[in-house]
């Protein structure tokens, strides 16, 4: 994987993780075009592509996560140790599905062009009925944050977008789009942080030859691409929801699974 490709796709990994477009689509599709083999090399340089969009969560949502640890401090109930327990709440459907039936999902990642296209209009869907709502004020409870566990495990499949459907049902169940937002971005970080544990300890056995200088300067321009694009669409993503313009990106959703069911039918 040569310099310029660890960074185009570290730049589509940063802007598609956030933007509702589904990044583990796009992130494929790059690595097909690109004709990079699915080595443990790879799957090291995608663990580092994730890990670069959850710090650039963290850098965009400091303030926010500072305030939640000090209320957690203080071990009391108040917003900050709510809000914590709604976010680990939320976490139980994906893991439940990550641990029985990890097998079921792998096999959905092996071109199945028909699911990807239905599942991006479903995106689209979800995306244009939240864009048509008007502004709420609601506030998030326990049975929310269950409902977007939910989806967020659903997301799960190829196609759709994880950030997408997550602040759409928000919307759609009355909570603020700001609101929507910040809890969409903030609940998948426990879950990035989960992952890459457990790949960390599946790299362990690996040979020091995945390491040398060869792999590690393409990581390395790939996390920095993940990096500064992921800050850029997080922020844009915010500003996207607050303004309802998901419109856009209901219709790209649209056209690209109106083409894969083309691709796959004629």
């Amino acid at each position: 994987m040569s310099f310029w490709e660890s960074i185009v796709l570290g730049i589509i990994q940063g802007l598609t993780e956030f933007l509702p477009v589904s990044s583990s689509g796009h992130i494929e599709l790059g690595k097909a075009i690109f004709g990079i083999d699915e080595t443990e090399a790879g799957l090291l340089f995608t663990v580092t592509l994730h890990f670069a969009t959850a710090l650039s969560t963290i850098i965009v949502f400091r303030k926010d996560i500072l305030e939640l640890i000090k209320g957690i401090l203080k071990v009391e109930w108040n917003y900050e140790t709510k809000f914590t327990s709604l976010i680990l709440l939320s976490m139980i459907p994906a893991v439940l599905v990550g641990l029985f039936f990890k097998d079921q999902i792998d096999g959905f990642f092996s071109g199945n062009i028909l699911l990807v296209s239905f599942m991006l209009i479903l995106t689209g869907v979800l995306l244009f009925l939240s864009d048509r709502l008007g502004r709420r004020d609601g506030i998030m409870n326990a049975k929310n944050a269950v409902l977007l566990g939910i989806i967020q495990a659903i997301a799960i499949l190829p196609g759709i977008s994880r950030s997408g459907s997550t602040i759409a049902l928000a919307v759609l169940l009355g909570i603020n789009r700001e609101r929507a937002a910040r809890f969409s971005f903030l609940m998948v970080l426990p879950l990035i942080f989960g992952a890459m544990a457990k790949e960390i300890l599946d790299y362990s056995s690996l040979e020091a030859s995945l390491l040398d200088s060869k792999v590690n300067l393409p990581i390395i321009f790939g996390f920095i691409a993940a990096l500064v694009s992921g800050i850029f669409a997080c922020r844009w993503m915010i500003a996207i929801v607050k303004k309802s313009k998901l419109i856009y990106f209901a219709i790209y959703c649209w056209i690209i699974g109106i083409m894969g069911l083309i691709y796959q039918f004629v």
